[in-house]
């Protein structure tokens, strides 16, 4: 799909829209995803936020690689020095800077 070219949608009336599935597959957006909502100038952005190593899934302990996110066992699988705790960078639980 061309990014300069959009697909016009229907606010419903609690602020709500759909995001066309041809746009969800082609991002990887599966249901519980978050998005984020920003504006850029007089538009409307949404951004998918990584929340899951793209490998195996997990949703702790995950760290930049390559503009994705990996947990530190990926990580280390990938040649990837290990964090601090010995194999998941910033400790369980650790935040995410986006």
């Amino acid at each position: 799909m061309d990014s300069h070219r959009g697909v016009a949608r229907r606010i419903d009336h609690l602020g709500r829209i759909v995001v066309p599935a041809e746009l969800r597959r082609a991002l990887g957006i599966e249901p519980g995803d978050e998005l984020e909502v920003a504006t850029d100038g007089p538009a409307i952005t949404l951004t998918k936020v990584e929340t899951r190593c793209v490998f195996c899934g997990a949703e702790r302990a995950l760290r930049p690689f390559r503009a994705k996110l990996v947990c530190g066992r990926c990580a280390s699988e990938l040649g990837e020095s290990p964090g601090p705790d010995g194999g998941e960078p910033g400790g369980a639980g650790s935040g995410l800077a986006l």
